[in-house]
């Protein structure tokens, strides 16, 4: 096995070009435990930690820039204001070791279904950029999904920096498994409120091929806040509402009977969750106004 450690960013951008069947080496989290299982044997391993580039981030023009190797721990110390969903998702990472390494490019690389930080960037609106020594492109995170561990980036391609709306309106994240954190999500789901643009996007986990948005759920609550003008007047949603926003949450999964969950749990745990995140924010909503 080959292994590269450019020191810098056009380096590394070099190196995968002459290299495209080189593997991306940040926090090692989930990388190292196909290594170490035998599960994966990459031909060559470019090690990206060197690069200060892609450890910082910055906001520009109402926007957060996060660079591909911000690890875990930093997006809850350093971005819970701008990004609320993204920091309590963050929370539940793995442990503090884990949440030291783990950094926020490698989840979107690994494109596991289950991974955390992955619905509330669907629902803040995020996208991935990504680059390659001949180009840089952005590519919304709905798309860079192709299926379980698939994503769209092309032959000599790197995860540079995600970047994602400043929160506009409260936001939440809740997930279901054996325990609250330092677990695989049997299902999860964000929500965020956009008062701004008078609408609400959503993210599921664990509950289909890929990390996907519920938006006839979104269409629908957005035109029961809009034809009550629940809005400006901040009064409660009603019941039948919340409880059909659920219903399609729940109807936009397309889950798989696994050991952690069967396909009839997973709908009824995203209905609920869909339910309660919605409340939990419009009483932050409510509460702000």
């Amino acid at each position: 096995m080959d292994i590269y450690r450019p020191a810098s960013w056009s380096e590394a951008l070099e190196v995968k070009r002459g290299a495209p069947e080189s593997v991306p080496l940040a926090g090692g989290t989930d990388l190292m435990v196909d290594l170490n299982f035998g599960r994966a044997r990459p031909q060559a391993l470019l090690d990206l930690t060197r690069l200060a580039e892609l450890a910082g981030w910055d906001r520009d023009n109402g926007r957060v820039r996060i660079g591909a190797g911000v690890t875990f721990t930093t997006l809850i110390a350093e971005l819970a204001p701008e990004l609320p969903g993204l920091a309590i998702a963050s929370r539940t990472v793995g442990s503090p070791q884990i949440r030291n390494r783990a950094t926020l490019g490698g989840n979107l690389g690994t494109a596991s279904p289950a991974g955390d930080a992955l619905p509330p960037l669907l629902a803040a609106g995020a996208e991935v950029e990504v680059a390659s020594a001949a180009r840089s492109r952005r590519i919304p995170l709905e798309d860079f999904f192709i299926a379980p561990k698939v994503t769209a980036l092309e032959g000599g391609e790197l995860i540079a920096a995600i970047v994602v709306p400043v929160a506009d309106g409260p936001q939440q994240y809740s997930k279901i498994g054996t325990r609250n954190a330092m677990v695989i999500a049997t299902v999860s789901f964000a929500l965020a409120l956009h008062p701004g643009r008078r609408r609400v996007g959503t993210g599921i986990g664990s509950a289909a091929p890929r990390p996907l948005r519920a938006t006839e759920a979104e269409d629908f609550i957005g035109g029961v806040l809009a034809e009550h003008d629940l809005w400006s007047s901040g009064a409660p949603i009603p019941e039948p509402a919340s409880a059909r926003f659920g219903e399609l949450v729940a109807a936009a999964a397309q889950p798989i009977d696994d050991v952690r969950g069967t396909v009839a749990y997973r709908r009824h745990a995203l209905a609920v969750l869909a339910r309660r995140t919605l409340a939990w924010a419009w009483s932050d909503y409510r509460s702000a106004a």
